[in-house]
């Protein structure tokens, strides 16, 4: 097995500090915003999303962890921790997630969504693009787009829960 990382520390914090910048271009109404961080890594980067904005419009978003678990067709469990700080009804909610792929996590996202609300508008940040899409779903807001083939797998590392923010390149063969 190959890893080989991608992307490091210093990168990983300007590409989130790239999207805020693209969040903040793109709506104009920062106030109707709701941050939704898709756990775990996704909430992790809705939390620095959160905190770069505080810094550079003085805005303090709210935020909310989805748990996408009980909502995925593939695997089925009882408990939703899921926990929103505000009603979406009507509010634009951003999508926060680490890794998009075949497009299933999204999907199930949306399905949490809707169960708590009906948003006006939801849109999408990623940290990484990686491609191979299986759901027509796009990335609105993305850090890096990585391009790989069907066997590697991406893994992001968040201080958080890791001890380090990188992204690699695992290769298995």
């Amino acid at each position: 097995m190959k890893t080989k990382e991608v992307v490091d520390d210093v990168t990983v914090k300007r590409a989130i500090t790239r999207i805020t910048y693209e969040i903040i271009e793109r709506n104009k109404n920062l106030d109707n915003l709701v941050l939704a961080g898709i756990k775990t890594r996704g909430v992790f980067i809705a939390r620095r999303i959160q905190e770069r904005l505080k810094q550079i419009e003085g805005i303090d978003l709210p935020i909310g962890e989805l748990d996408i678990k009980p909502f995925r067709d593939d695997v089925k469990v009882e408990e939703d921790t899921t926990s929103m700080a505000v009603d979406i009804t009507g509010r634009d909610v951003i999508l926060v997630d680490d890794v998009l792929y075949t497009g299933r996590t999204i999907r199930a996202a949306i399905d949490n969504l809707v169960s708590l609300g009906r948003p006006g508008r939801v849109s999408l940040a990623v940290l990484v693009d990686r491609g191979h899409r299986e759901l027509p779903i796009r990335a609105d807001y993305v850090g890096k787009n990585i391009p790989t083939s069907a066997v590697e797998e991406i893994v992001v590392e968040m201080t958080e829960i890791d001890g380090r923010d990188a992204v690699s390149i695992v290769d298995p063969r």
